[in-house]
């Protein structure tokens, strides 16, 4: 009996690994087309949500912060507040361990990239995260550049609490889409891990409500919808 629960608890984690791949690599051959907008799920929306809006559908065409704007977010703190259809998200994130990073997240912010953009993939089992910053809503989005890792944990550990970025399999692919840990993880750090350049500050029961309530009919997207309306940042000194 033993070895048989050993067994299905190996087939669940190497499950979810597998399903990460794919989920943080933003490829899936179900999703909808990067160029027409996504409707929310036919959902109701959870307790304390307004109903998520339609995803815009589109993507940037923009280009990747230059060194000024790197060097102004250099070893300082950012506080960046995520206004969600279920309310205020806020993050700190940190200029002296992935500067480059949090440079991109202040620019995007500023850009209004991610008005009304959906999290669009929620994983509860093997590990924990709620994954967003896609305007498109289909996982495939991207603001027009990449840049490479930082800050990604040589243990592949990722606290609750923790946002990190989303990439596919190349390493210099880091770009809008990001995620947040609402339960202690281990990732895999083939390929150099993900980058960690931030924490939530509160509203982590928000991510709590939309994680409890599963995913959706595609099994992907969390049933309870929930959209970043606008996102703001403020660097600290």
């Amino acid at each position: 009996m033993q070895v048989g629960a050993i067994v299905a608890t190996l087939l669940v984690v190497i499950g979810a690994f597998v399903w990460l791949s794919g989920a943080f690599r933003g490829e899936d051959a179900e999703s909808a087309n990067p160029s027409s907008p996504t409707s929310p799920p036919s959902a109701q929306a959870a307790d304390g949500c307004t109903p998520a809006p339609a995803a815009p559908g589109t993507e940037g065409e923009l280009s990747a912060p230059d060194a000024d704007e790197i060097a102004a977010v250099s070893g300082k703190t950012v506080v960046a507040t995520l206004d969600t259809n279920c309310g205020a998200i806020r993050l700190t994130l940190d200029g002296a361990k992935a500067p480059k990073t949090v440079a991109s997240f202040v620019q995007l912010s500023q850009l209004g990239y991610w008005k009304n953009a959906p999290c669009h993939r929620l994983v509860t089992r093997g590990i924990f995260v709620l994954q967003c910053g896609d305007p498109t809503g289909s996982g495939n989005g991207n603001p027009g550049y990449g840049y490479g890792i930082e800050n990604a944990p040589a243990d592949g550990k990722y606290p609750r609490g923790t946002v990190a970025m989303a990439r596919t399999n190349d390493p210099n692919s880091n770009g809008g889409q990001y995620f947040i840990v609402f339960k202690d993880t281990e990732l895999p750090t083939d390929g150099g891990g993900y980058s960690i350049f931030g924490t939530v500050s509160s509203g982590m029961d928000i991510v709590d409500k939309i994680a409890a309530g599963g995913n959706g009919a595609d099994g992907v997207a969390p049933a309870l919808p929930i959209s970043t309306l606008t996102v703001t940042t403020e660097t600290k000194g």
